[in-house]
């Protein structure tokens, strides 16, 4: 009995899932880097910003 074990993604499923991410990082990167200051505080404020 053969079994195909070649499963694989393809390139272009593979390049588009790498580019989603990639996206996605960079709009929480740059959340980041815009409200960061802010969200810092409002952890001080709370007392959990020992935590990170």
């Amino acid at each position: 009995m053969r079994t195909d074990t070649n499963r694989s993604l393809s390139p272009l499923v593979l390049a588009l899932l790498t580019g989603a991410l990639a996206v996605v990082g960079l709009f929480a990167f740059q959340g980041w880097l815009a409200h960061g200051a802010d969200i810092f505080l409002a952890l001080a404020q709370t007392g959990v910003s020992w935590c990170f």
